[in-house]
């Protein structure tokens, strides 16, 4: 049954015995309750199910966001994770500290910011191996966005092919190992009174840092809920991030947030929610057809990624090619499709 919570012995010899479970909103790969203890006290239990995945696939995520969720768990002061309290991996349970939400303020990025840039910092090389390594675009990708300028007669200036090999390869995350969220989503961050924490851990990985910073600048990527973050307010969270590595490192960000923003913009799979990646080539369906995903539309975040990376280039050394492309293939779909709305900004979302 849906509402009984799935707490064997050991779970109750090693948390306490369920009294109230009340069960809560998830996406379909998983159920959520909220559970009083016998005792009294609050607890989340989770079990990552096998909606539209194998049984193998679903115990990749459940291992992923246990592991995640333990190396989250070194966080000296706030923390910026609920403590894992338990498991039963054979169900694919977890019992996790419940956190109180205090809800949405319109200034939750630089706490945001700030918990991102700790999370990210409390893994190094000697973690290698704990998690998966972060997998970026492919050469397939490549391809797909060069067929997206041919599908809209865009010119391809002719290093663009040369600057996107070498981007690939600057992307390897094999030299770094930040502890990414995988889906630092609106929704998957919670803010208390000591800072954010965040939840949903089963895309976890170790990469890179810039690539879960890009989120502002790119339109959260991997998110329903597509944002577009700038002036003052990206200067802001992007120096929040900044500091706070540096503080807790010692050194700067590794790396160039453009080459970050520009590994974004040619995966299609960042189009489209997570049970339709990895099925078809959606930079291709671009070209022939729009689909939402949330309140905006696969145009409209691609749109909004290529004038980003347009901007982002104009005098880089590695991929001005690749921003003037950007820019022709933003304006040619402006051009076919005029009613494209921009993304909506931080103050102006409609979901809460």
């Amino acid at each position: 049954m849906l509402n009984r919570v799935p707490f064997d012995e050991a779970l109750v010899a090693a948390v306490g015995t369920p009294e109230q479970t009340e069960l809560l909103d998830s996406s379909p790969r998983s159920r959520v309750w909220r559970v009083r203890l016998a005792d009294g006290e609050l607890v989340v239990v989770k079990q990552v199910t096998d909606d539209g995945d194998t049984d193998a696939d679903a115990r990749t995520r459940f291992e992923r966001e246990v592991a995640g969720l333990r190396l989250a768990g070194r966080a000296s002061g706030p923390a910026v994770a609920p403590a894992l309290l338990g498991t039963d991996p054979s169900a694919r349970v977890m019992v996790l500290e419940h956190v109180q939400d205090l809800g949405r303020t319109d200034d939750w990025m630089p706490a945001y910011a700030e918990s991102l840039a700790r999370l990210h910092a409390l893994t190094g090389p000697a973690d290698a191996g704990a998690l998966p390594v972060w997998a970026g675009p492919t050469a397939a990708d490549a391809d797909s966005f060069l067929g997206l300028a041919r599908a809209l007669d865009a010119p391809v200036p002719p290093a663009v092919n040369r600057e996107l090999a070498d981007l690939l390869a600057r992307l390897d995350p094999a030299p770094h190992h930040a502890l990414l969220h995988g889906d630092p989503c609106p929704g998957n961050d919670l803010r208390t009174a000591d800072g954010v924490r965040f939840v949903d851990f089963e895309r976890a990985s170790l990469g890179n840092g810039l690539v879960e910073l890009a989120y502002f600048r790119i339109g959260f990527p991997t998110c329903w809920c597509a944002l577009s973050v700038t002036a003052a307010p990206l200067t802001e969270v992007e120096g929040v991030y900044r500091t706070t590595w540096r503080d807790l490192t010692g050194r700067d960000v590794p790396g160039d947030l453009a080459d970050a923003c520009a590994a974004w913009l040619i995966q299609g799979d960042a189009l489209v929610e997570r049970a339709h990646r990895g099925t078809v080539d959606q930079l291709a369906r671009v070209a022939g057809e729009d689909f939402e995903w949330g309140y905006v539309s696969a145009r409209e975040r691609l749109v909004h990624r290529l004038g980003v990376v347009a901007a982002m280039t104009r005098d880089h050394d590695h991929l001005h090619s690749l921003g003037r492309l950007s820019s022709t293939l933003a304006n040619r779909l402006l051009e076919r499709w005029p009613a494209l709305r921009p993304l909506p900004t931080p103050d102006a979302r409609p979901w809460y």
